[in-house]
C-alpha cells in the first residue's frame, strides 16, 4: 500500500482540456457540411410547400 506523510498532498497528473460542442463547431469542415445539409433540407421543403 503506498504512505504518504502528512505534509505531501498528492496533485493529480495535469489533464488535458475538455473540449464541447462549441470546439467542434468552430472548425470549418464542419461548418460546411451542416450548411450544405441545411440547404439541401431547405430546398426541399421550398419545394414541397411551393412547387409541389
Amino acid at each position: 500500500m503506498l504512505q504518504t506523510s502528512s505534509d505531501e498532498v498528492p496533485v493529480p497528473a495535469p489533464a488535458e482540456e475538455a473540449r464541447g460542442c462549441l470546439f467542434a463547431l468552430s472548425q470549418p469542415p464542419l461548418m460546411i457540411f451542416l450548411g450544405l445539409i441545411g440547404t439541401l433540407l431547405m430546398m426541399g421543403a421550398i419545394h414541397d410547400l411551393y412547387l409541389d
